[in-house]
C-alpha cells in the first residue's frame, strides 16, 4: 500500500459550499489514491452536499465545534479506519495540495510536520499585533519542542502514527488550541516536530475566520492559549495504542 493510500486528508469546513468542491477535486487530482474527509462543522449552507458530489467522504457534525473540534473528529476517524497519516488541508483553497508529499516525507522522521509560511518560500505576510503574537509564540514553542519553528499557527500540517493516536484522544478544541496548544501537547508527550517551507495561496472563497479589527484580541487569546497549553498535565503515549506498532 502506498503512502498516499495510508493517508487521510482532513478538511474542516464551515460554510464553504462555494469552494469546497473545487478544493476536493484538486486534492484528488494532485494526490491519487488519497482519501479526502470533509468534516462539515455545522454548516448552514450546502457544504456537505457539494463535498459529497465532488467525491469526498463527509463527516457531519451536528453543530459548529470550531477547527479543533472538527480536527479531533477527523483524527478519530483516521484511527478508527486504519490510516497511518493525517494531513490537514483547509477547505478554502489556501493550502496547495502539491505540498502534501513533502509533509509525508518529513513524517517518516518526525511525528508532527508543519507547513510553515515564514520559512523562506512564498510571499505570505501578516503585520501588526497578529504578527507580533506569531513571533512570540514561535519563539516559546520552539524552546518547548527543542527545534526552530517560525509558524506555529499554520493549519497546513501532518500527523504520523504516534501523534495521530495522541490527537484522536486529546486534540485541543479551544480557539488556537488546534495550532499552538496542539504543538505543546505533542512536544510534552515526546513527539518530535519539524517544519518545512510552503507557499500559501489567497483563500478562494468563504469567510475568513479572523477579521482584521480583531488583531488585538488575537494577541491576548494567543497568550492565553499558550498558558493553557503549559498548564495542562503532560500526556504519555502508549506504544500499544500506536497504529502499526
Amino acid at each position: 500500500m502506498s503512502m498516499l493510500e495510508q493517508t487521510l486528508i482532513v478538511m474542516p469546513a464551515f460554510n464553504e459550499s462555494a469552494v469546497v468542491g473545487d478544493v476536493v477535486r484538486e486534492v484528488q487530482t494532485a494526490l491519487p489514491g488519497v482519501t479526502v474527509l470533509v468534516v462539515n462543522d455545522g454548516s448552514a449552507d450546502d457544504t456537505a452536499a457539494v463535498a459529497r458530489a465532488a467525491g469526498a467522504t463527509v463527516l457531519d457534525l451536528p453543530f459548529n465545534l470550531g477547527v479543533g473540534g472538527a480536527m479531533r473528529a477527523g483524527f478519530k476517524y483516521a484511527v478508527a479506519n486504519g490510516f497511518r497519516y493525517a494531513v490537514q488541508v483547509d477547505s478554502d483553497g489556501q493550502h496547495d495540495p502539491s505540498g502534501v508529499p513533502q509533509i509525508l516525507d518529513a513524517l517518516q522522521r518526525n511525528d508532527v510536520v508543519i507547513g510553515a509560511r515564514f520559512a523562506g518560500v512564498g510571499d505570505y505576510e501578516t503585520r501588526g499585533p497578529r504578527r507580533w503574537a506569531m513571533v512570540v509564540l514561535a519563539s516559546v514553542v520552539s524552546r518547548i519542542a527543542r527545534t526552530k519553528l517560525t509558524d506555529t499557527t499554520s493549519g497546513f500540517r501532518g500527523a504520523g502514527p504516534r501523534a495521530l493516536t495522541l490527537f484522536a484522544a486529546h486534540y485541543p478544541a479551544e480557539y488556537l488550541g488546534d495550532t499552538v496548544e496542539s504543538l505543546v501537547l505533542a512536544a510534552r508527550a515526546g513527539c518530535s516536530i519539524e517544519q518545512i517551507p510552503v507557499a500559501m495561496r489567497v483563500r478562494a472563497g468563504g469567510v475568513p475566520s479572523h477579521a482584521p479589527f480583531k488583531a488585538m484580541i488575537y494577541l491576548g487569546r494567543a497568550a492565553m492559549a499558550l498558558v493553557i497549553a503549559l498548564w495542562r498535565p503532560r500526556l504519555a503515549l502508549r506504544t500499544s495504542e500506536v497504529p502499526g506498532s
